[in-house]
């Protein structure tokens, strides 16, 4: 998921677009969410939690923890959730499939608990009752959401920034920082700084100087590190993927003069352009007054029933995580 090793690139060339940031300070911004990329973010961040039904609940209990953090410091969200995937991204979602099959087959007969719960987290795939379910807790606690029969969320999120519609795109996908994000919001990623609420915040326009790349270059040279459309050229790594396309603008040129020295898988040229097109798709092509944008009124008494009597969470936990809300929001709530 997402571009390989940009994280470790961006703090080695562009430091100074890495910025670490006290929640609180975005007080009053307004944040999409990368739907699906945070729902995975919590079943595999915990051991997996299941109510008396046998249903696994990290993805609520973890997501309104995370919710009212936000919503008690005022900072509005709007969730983008995936639609159906580019065709491209077939092979690597079987990938992912095929992973998550051979993880399930190992349960049954592994014996430790600690590897039995790893493999429990890497069988588990989001279902559409999981999505159902998060689109419920958002209703109940009045927050909008995005969900397009076609597109990725990180892509649509990310337009949705750059054209100023919401102020930051809070995902784990450096697939984001492709798309033009201006500015990606991701857990700290200086781990010596132990707090929780301090984010790390990657700005684009930064990133790009301390690379030294056009919009159209970095693009290209995510691609060549490899992407979940167009895998990497073996032997080609970071650095070496930043001097190509430093040194050749475009991939007809790269290949013609790096052939001699790594094989090119068949084909390459085909996905690595078709990939471009996907990664430029939502440029000035979305129009906000067009999107199907959910909203709802909040409804304190429902979210409370949905998680409690449905999700079994603590109702002494639920009841602080909404005093903490309407703390904040008051009337508003």
């Amino acid at each position: 998921m997402g571009i390989k090793s940009l994280t470790q690139t961006i703090k080695k060339e562009s430091p100074n677009s890495i910025t670490h940031e006290n929640l609180y300070k975005l007080s009053g911004k307004k944040v999409a969410v990368d739907a699906s990329l945070i729902i995975y973010q919590q079943l595999l961040s915990h051991r997996l939690l299941k109510n008396t039904k046998g249903e696994i609940t990290n993805h609520i209990t973890g997501l309104f923890y995370k919710i009212v953090k936000y919503l008690s410091l005022n900072i509005e969200l709007l969730f983008v959730f995936d639609g159906k995937p580019p065709d491209l991204k077939s092979e690597c979602i079987k990938e992912r499939q095929q992973k998550s099959a051979e993880a399930k087959e190992k349960i049954d007969s592994c014996s430790d608990q600690e590897n039995k719960d790893k493999l429990e987290k890497t069988s588990t795939r989001l279902t559409k009752k999981m999505v159902d379910d998060v689109k419920k807790l958002l209703s109940y606690l009045g927050i909008s959401y995005i969900h397009m029969a076609e597109g990725e969320g990180e892509g649509i999120a990310s337009e949705l920034c750059r054209i100023g519609y919401v102020d930051y795109v809070l995902t784990e996908d450096m697939d984001s920082m492709v798309y033009a994000c201006p500015n990606l919001i991701r857990n700290c990623l200086d781990k010596s700084l132990k707090r929780t609420d301090i984010i790390s915040v990657i700005n684009y326009d930064e990133m790009i100087k301390g690379l030294e790349l056009s919009d159209e270059q970095f693009i290209k040279y995510c691609i060549l590190c490899g992407c979940d459309y167009c895998k990497n050229v073996p032997k080609v790594g970071t650095t070496t993927a930043l001097k190509m396309i430093k040194k050749y603008h475009n991939i007809d040129d790269i290949i013609e003069n790096y052939k001699d020295k790594y094989e090119f898988p068949e084909g390459y040229k085909e996905l690595f352009n078709k990939s471009y097109e996907i990664f430029v798709m939502y440029r000035d092509k979305l129009n906000v007054e067009e999107l199907s944008i959910i909203k709802s009124n909040r409804d304190i008494g429902g979210l409370i029933q949905f998680l409690v009597k449905d999700i079994e969470m603590n109702e002494l936990r639920v009841q602080n995580g909404v005093k903490k809300i309407m703390n904040t929001l008051g009337n508003n709530i």
